[in-house]
């Protein structure tokens, strides 16, 4: 399989810029097309202490000053017209992102719209969209959006505060777990104040820092069509919610393809933050169940634009007749987003892992080293940390500002002394060979003392007799190349460990109700970490979120949340997150693979994209665009069909 593995759904915080901008707790934003701006002259003029404004930003001011004529890295003259098409794995079943029930298709979430929306090139801002103006005391405490009066839904019906209040309600009643636990944590209640004005409260004993960016970025759906529809959320369904995006559903078949149509009655091709995006007439996804057939696919022109996250592919795949006559065009172009935090997850409520011992003995045997010369050809670099790729990640021993957050932690006994006088935890470096020698000791120790020894069978039993079981869930065939020599690796150790394949559908299933021992996941974190922090870690959410899929259960990490979700400036921000880092790199719950800081793409050559891209997105269905006469050369010649 591709090494970087199927994207989950982004915490349902406000939008950041991480590789594009987060939507609210759904399948990705995937061409983050609700992003836009409003623009009033009095975008930031203040009555008394209640801030009027056009955006609102984390910490200091916002780049974009009232009045600009469009986004600084897209293209306002990028012609509209033409297709791309891409390629998904596994299968889908449903049109509803909103719901655990079924597989909701690629790109099901692009339908609709925030209130609110972050940009590619800026960190921490999120702009009125929907909104007009947004107004709010300095304490942040509540948040008034007034509605623009000409957004409609994609069937021409206007967009009021009621739709957004009943899609605040319709999420926090029967959206996903996350949603709701965030919503009943966090907001107090809302009032809707005319047609176009709706206003937020926030709880009093919540930070209040990113909560108007938490509201503002709820999805919003159509109240009247939802309820003329007699539809239940919170199951499946192949036709989708009414939302007032630039796309709509053209055509969907269950596990092949879905086709997103552009609308050209859509109420905001006018606006400032619209000028150069959303420029394909359609959008193609094409499914399928194996990365080896998709690659085929690709070669013979099925689809026309591939994001390759196969080492093995990208080093010596790309010799067909396409690249050698130049119709396909081979790029790696710039990341500058934090990794992924791609990794293999233990499922802590497992009683095998409850000792850190077993979990540190097992990623020990895992070669990356040996993998990334034999299998990915030297493309990846490990994975150490949650903010791997940006200066939020902890390195070397704490600083004081550091030592200043951890200590009450230490005196608490919540953490151990050595915290504060140790380098963070980094990933083993291994020699060359499959097998590293010094790992398998170390690891054989660390069993040892957790009891589990050595039998005549060579496997390691516990004092009752039961074998160091450990499975690892998989669905796909190609990652079985990654997977099998860590298996091998581990049972040369006595663990009793076994590879299963699943089907997708299967995987998530599994997943969703915590039935595994070993999985891929991924933990995308923000620069400026917000009350997503909390589904992947907290506490509370350990056996409700589809997030902490670990079921992370420890209170110095619950506190450590809090004091980064209380930083009031980024000087406080940046040692709470490094101290928060550190801690979780202690507790072993994952054993972190890779990342590259490119995007290796490669597309038949019709496709044109700014140059430079933003540093958090490569944004190849927002502000990538069609070129008319290279796609016509290329059916001239054969290329396409």
């Amino acid at each position: 399989m591709p090494e970087p593995r199927r994207a989950r759904p982004a915490a349902a915080t406000a939008p950041r810029p991480r590789g594009g901008p987060l939507r609210a707790a759904a399948a990705a934003a995937w061409i983050g097309a609700a992003a836009a701006l409003t623009l009033p002259a009095a975008a930031s003029a203040q009555d008394g202490s209640i801030i009027v404004a056009h955006g609102i930003k984390t910490f200091g001011e916002l780049d974009y000053p009232p009045g600009f004529p469009h986004l600084a890295y897209v293209n306002p003259e990028a012609p509209k017209g033409g297709e791309i098409s891409l390629w998904a794995f596994g299968s889908f079943d449903s049109m509803h992102p909103y719901t655990i029930k079924g597989t909701a298709a690629s790109g099901a979430s692009l339908f609709f719209e925030s209130i609110l929306s972050g940009t590619a090139d800026e960190i921490g801002a999120s702009y009125c969209f929907l909104c007009t103006t947004m107004e709010y005391p300095e304490d942040r405490s509540w948040v008034i959006f007034n509605l623009r009066e000409d957004v409609t839904f994609s069937d021409g019906s206007p967009l009021t505060a009621e739709d957004v209040a009943f899609s605040y309600d319709i999420l926090r009643e029967k959206g996903l777990e996350d949603f709701r636990f965030v919503l009943a944590q966090q907001v107090q209640g809302y009032e809707i104040l005319g047609p176009h004005r709706i206003r937020f409260t926030f709880m009093p004993d919540f930070p209040k820092r990113d909560l108007p960016e938490l509201v503002g970025g709820l999805p919003v759906f159509s109240k009247a069509e939802y309820e003329a529809s007699g539809r239940d959320f919170g199951e499946s369904s192949m036709t989708p919610m009414l939302g007032s995006g630039p796309y709509v559903l053209e055509r969907a078949d269950p596990g092949r393809t879905v086709i997103y149509r552009r609308n050209p009655d859509y109420w905001g091709w006018d606006h400032p933050m619209m000028q150069g995006r959303a420029n394909f007439d359609r959008i193609r996804i094409e499914y399928y169940a194996d990365y080896a057939a998709a690659f085929e696919g690709f070669k013979g022109g099925s689809y026309h634009f591939r994001n390759e996250a196969s080492s093995l592919s990208w080093a010596t795949g790309y010799d067909f007749p396409a690249v050698q006559n130049g119709w396909v065009v081979k790029r790696a172009l710039p990341d500058g987003t934090i990794a992924t935090g791609q990794s293999f997850v233990f499922n802590l409520r497992r009683p095998q892992f409850q000792d850190i011992r077993v979990r540190q003995a097992i990623g020990l045997m895992f070669n990356f080293e040996w993998s990334n010369e034999t299998l990915f050809y030297g493309l990846y670099a490990r994975i150490n940390s949650f903010w791997e790729n940006s200066e939020l990640a902890a390195t070397g021993v704490p600083s004081a500002e550091e030592v200043a957050i951890l200590q009450p932690l230490v005196d608490e006994g919540l953490l151990d002394p050595s915290i504060l006088t140790e380098e963070a935890v980094m990933a083993p470096v291994s020699s060359n060979r499959q097998l590293d020698r010094d790992a398998l000791r170390r690891a054989s120790a660390l069993l040892d003392e957790a009891g589990w020894t050595v039998g005549a069978d060579g496997l390691r039993r516990n004092a009752e007799g039961q074998t160091l079981r450990v499975e690892f869930l998989n669905d796909s065939q190609s990652f079985d190349r990654i997977i099998n020599p860590y298996v091998e690796n581990l049972r040369r150790l006595g663990v009793d460990a076994v590879h299963t394949r699943v089907d997708n559908a299967q995987l998530v299933n599994r997943e969703r109700s915590y039935d595994f021992d070993i999985t891929t996941g991924s933990f995308p974190m923000d620069y400026i970490p917000g009350s997503g922090l909390k589904q992947y870690f907290g506490s509370e959410t350990a056996d409700q979120s589809v997030f902490n899929m670990m079921g992370l259960k420890d209170p110095a990490v619950d506190r450590l949340i809090d004091v980064v979700l209380a930083a009031k400036t980024p000087e406080e921000l940046t040692p709470a997150v490094r101290a928060l880092d550190r801690v979780l790199r202690r507790i072993h719950f994952w054993v972190p693979q890779w990342y590259k800081d490119v995007h290796t793409v490669a597309y038949y050559d019709m496709y044109e994209h700014p140059d430079p891209l933003p540093p958090y997105a490569l944004g190849t269905t927002d502000f990538w665009w069609w070129n008319a006469e290279k796609e016509a050369a290329l059916r001239a010649a054969g290329a396409i069909r």
